[in-house]
């Protein structure tokens, strides 16, 4: 029986410069590192999802393990762990959206001049009704567009790598797969396991328990070594 390790990334910069780290988000990662190494954790595996903020949290914890004088394994990087391009739903179907929904107009609005205004201040990205009501209208396919479906997206999901016997796996990764990972061990195949992804803290662990094809949740969204409350982030 393999355990899976699937580790969120820490906290994002801004609205303007989302895929990258913020300060507390590479210090959530270094502490999560430190943990793991104190804890003597040993891992055989390790994957990373590609995007930026993904592999700045697994070089963190690489890190934290090299500094303890301990192996960390090899980072192997796998389409399948990255995060659904949210940025790319929004450009393609917010116009669309605007035209039949005034409402989201204005939120859509204000939301944009937060992230002017975080290209010189510390504005981080927080989850609006403005982002529940686009990622609906991806859920559902209101819109004609061009990127990757919700299915496609589950689909792609689905193929991430889980090699190993007998072995501890470590995933960078992000929210929504691991949601996805959760649900499917709970039986939740379809958009509820969205809800799993918005409790999620930043640099969170949550444990599978995988034999073949059978998937355990063994734990979820632990945060052992977020030992202040100003630490704990959800973007």
């Amino acid at each position: 029986m393999s355990r899976v390790y699937l580790i969120r990334h820490g906290q994002a910069g801004t609205r303007h410069h989302y895929d990258t780290l913020s300060e507390l988000g590479r210090r959530q990662a270094r502490l999560l590192g430190e943990y793991f190494a104190g804890q003597g954790f040993q891992f055989q595996a390790a994957f990373c999802g590609g995007m930026e903020r993904q592999k700045q949290t697994a070089a963190q914890v690489a890190a934290a393990y090299a500094e303890a004088g301990l192996d960390f394994p090899e980072m192997q990087t796998h389409d399948a762990w990255r995060e659904f391009d949210l940025d790319h739903i929004y450009r393609a179907m917010a116009p669309q959206l605007c035209d039949d929904d005034e409402e989201f107009k204005v939120e859509y609005g204000v939301m944009r001049e937060q992230a002017r205004a975080s290209e010189s201040a510390e504005v981080h990205r927080r989850w609006t009704p403005c982002d529940r009501k686009i990622v609906e209208a991806w859920l559902h396919a209101k819109y004609p567009y061009d990127g990757e479906s919700w299915a496609a997206f589950q689909s792609r999901v689905a193929t991430a790598p889980m090699a190993g016997q007998e072995a501890n796996i470590a995933v960078f990764t992000s929210a929504t797969p691991t949601a996805i990972w959760a649900g499917r061990a709970l039986d939740i195949h379809d958009a509820r396991a969205l809800r799993i992804a918005g409790v999620l803290h930043n640099t969170s662990i949550t444990v599978l328990r995988v034999r073949g094809d059978e998937i355990q949740l063994f734990s979820m969204n632990e945060i052992p070594h977020l030992t202040r409350p100003e630490w704990r982030t959800h973007r």
